[in-house]
């Protein structure tokens, strides 16, 4: 069985304006809303799927021009953090409407932009919300010493904005996903796995996400995301009631110990596993300690 094939089942379409959204609806009980960042999909919670379903409902969106949903053009489709917010709202909504999910009891799991996409729909619905679990995300502006990224990530998004070399790289040769496929987690991945990351970016088309993710990242009140990232932050305080569960791996060039201290500020009850020897891929490296410790918190 190829290893996309275990998300693949049962897939289900959401359409809404010129796009239609893939997400995977496996089991029955208390929803789990598992979100995934860029350059991923939803094949990054297939573990994890795999240990809930038998107790929880998992439900895992691909957004917009990622994994298996549609790729519309940016005539049709902003690529911005407030479409996906927006799109994570409809979402939900079919989903309690029309597919019998309950209102509330919600756990959230959220890896990379999934976590200002889901804390910045949370601060629309924080009755909905039971619990977090986070994975090496943000919902807040960086925390970086004096408000100045470190230089290798000021320089690489400078870049990344701003330069043709970028867009090309991002589009023609998929440089993001690949490179992120071979160094986001710290163990070798199966060759099987790293092609999964990347079967759905076959094509600049494909890319096209990937490249606006990380062009919207917001780093000051100039930047579209901007408000919505402050909804993300407002939504920590609207559920700092909430039980916690943090998993993170150590060594990851982006969400580095700043962005666990300031979870942990924020939610000082939360119980955090720190995986020292991980990356980015903190589930890819840790995939059967940290099921446990997710399924145990779930429990």
């Amino acid at each position: 069985m190829p290893e996309t094939d275990r998300t693949a089942t049962p897939s289900r379409w959401f359409s809404r304006g010129a796009a239609r959204q893939h997400y995977l609806d496996a089991g029955d009980g208390p929803p789990v809303l598992m979100l995934h960042g860029n350059p991923s999909w939803g094949y990054l919670w297939r573990d994890l799927v795999a240990a809930l379903r038998g107790t929880h409902r998992c439900l895992v969106p691909d957004h917009i021009g990622m994994g298996r949903s549609d790729r519309p053009a940016e005539d049709e489709y902003a690529y911005t953090l407030a479409s996906r917010v927006d799109d994570l709202d409809a979402l939900t909504a079919h989903l309690v409407d029309e597919r019998g999910v309950p209102e509330t009891g919600w756990t959230l799991v959220l890896h990379d932009w999934g976590g200002p996409i889901g804390m910045a729909w949370a601060a629309r619905h924080p009755g909905r919300v039971a619990r977090l679990v986070v994975l090496n995300t943000a919902a807040f502006p960086h925390p970086f010493p004096s408000g100045r990224l470190p230089p290798h990530l000021a320089v690489a998004l400078w870049a990344i904005r701003n330069t043709a070399l970028a867009r090309h790289l991002f589009l023609r040769h998929n440089a993001f996903a690949r490179a992120t496929a071979r160094i986001g987690a710290k163990r070798r991945l199966d060759p099987a796995v790293r092609r999964a990351y990347l079967e759905p970016y076959r094509t600049p088309r494909d890319r096209l996400a990937i490249l606006r993710f990380v062009q919207d990242v917001p780093l000051s009140p100039a930047d579209p995301a901007w408000p919505e990232l402050l909804a993300a932050d407002r939504a920590t305080r609207l559920l700092a009631d909430r039980p916690v569960f943090i998993g993170w791996g150590g060594r990851d060039p982006v969400f580095r110990r700043e962005f666990l201290d300031e979870w942990l500020r924020r939610f000082p009850g939360a119980v955090c596993r720190v995986y020292p020897g991980a990356g980015h891929y903190v589930l890819e490296d840790e995939t059967e300690a940290l099921v446990g410790e997710i399924r145990a918190f779930l429990a």
